[in-house]
Parts: C-alpha cells; sequence; structure tokens
C-alpha cells in the first residue's frame, strides 16, 4: 500500500470484523517529525497465541484466503522508516495497534486520503462509532461519531449520502488548516 491511509482502512476493518462497537484511531505528530497512529477497538481481541503469530502472513482469521498480508505490510511501512508496531490484544477486551513513523525518512509514505478513508469507514460501518483525532505541533481536530449521533439524531443514519458528503468536507477543511503554510511558515507544509 502506497499510502498509510490505506493501511488504516485495513486495519479499521479488521477491527470492524472483530465486532467492536467503538474504534479509535488517533495520529499524533510530534516536533520531532515522527507519527504515531494508534487504532484500538473493543472487539473481540485476540489469544495470546494468535497476537504472537499476527505477523506472520499466512495466518488469517479469514476463511476465503489463507494470507493476511495488512500487519505484516503495515509493519514493513513503519520499520522501513526506522519506526515501529506494536500490536496488545485480550479476548473479550478488543485490540490496540501503535505505529510510529519517521516523517523525513525517504522511504515514508505519504498520509493519502485521510477524509476520504475515515468517511468511507464510517458509512461503510454506519453501526459503529468512531473516533478520528489528528494532533500536531500546528493545531489538532477530533470528529466523534457518538456525538454526531446525539446531533443529527434517530431519524438520520451515518450512511446517508448528505453525512458523507458533510464527514468529507469537514475533515478536508481541518486537514486544509493544519497543512496551510501561511499559518506555520516555521515549521512546513506537513506531510
Amino acid at each position: 500500500m502506497k499510502e498509510l491511509s490505506l493501511h488504516l482502512l485495513d486495519i479499521v476493518k479488521n477491527s470492524t470484523a472483530a465486532g467492536a462497537a467503538l474504534v479509535e484511531v488517533s495520529l499524533t505528530e510530534a516536533e520531532d517529525r515522527t507519527l504515531t497512529i494508534v487504532i484500538a477497538d473493543n472487539g473481540a481481541g485476540m489469544s495470546p497465541e494468535t497476537l504472537s503469530s499476527v505477523s506472520d502472513p499466512f495466518t488469517t482469521s479469514r476463511t476465503t484466503r489463507k494470507v493476511g498480508l495488512g500487519i505484516p505490510l503495515y509493519r514493513m511501512a513503519a520499520e522501513q522508516t526506522g519506526g515501529s508496531v506494536k500490536l496488545e490484544s485480550a479476548l473479550g477486551v478488543g485490540t490496540t495497534v501503535t505505529a510510529v513513523f519517521h516523517l523525513d525518512h525517504l522511504d515514508c509514505a505519504p498520509l493519502g486520503d485521510l477524509p476520504g478513508a475515515a468517511a468511507t469507514v464510517i458509512q461503510g460501518n454506519p453501526r459503529t462509532d468512531f473516533r478520528f483525532s489528528r494532533a500536531t505541533p500546528r493545531g489538532s481536530y477530533c470528529l466523534d461519531t457518538r456525538e454526531m449521533r446525539e446531533l443529527l439524531g434517530p431519524d438520520v443514519p451515518l450512511d446517508a449520502p448528505e453525512v458523507f458528503a458533510w464527514v468529507t468536507g469537514y475533515l478536508q477543511e481541518q486537514e486544509d488548516a493544519l497543512n496551510d503554510p501561511t499559518q506555520f511558515p516555521a515549521y512546513g507544509a506537513g506531510i
């Protein structure tokens, strides 16, 4: 995968497949130009045996194919920048995947279309709640579907086309503000 947002889609898909009612995705960019991505869910979780073999491409919970490349490719993407991936999981509790990327490294993939990825996840999983947050030295923002549900009420589903358009637009505005070099000329244009 050539963009980090595509890895996010893959990991979040695993969370929803594990029955998560809540998936929290946070991206934190530090002054030292590291990006930490944490994806935490309250899904079924994994046994210690499964957790220890999850980086093996021939370990998968799918029955349609016997190859699972999501975590191995994500780990490779992080490690090729000098970063790392850490997995924590417990049965009945959920799973947390933490990845660190060095943004200044030549081999660091671009973030890609984060607004589109987040909107797609929300629209494709309208019964699951999501919390997307992004923090940088230039500012931060957060989108929480639990708050959206409160504002929209029970008659407007999260997979409505209007909701998809609003989520995409809102997140794009937030990303544009974070990456506006006229607001943050000393730091640069971001990732």
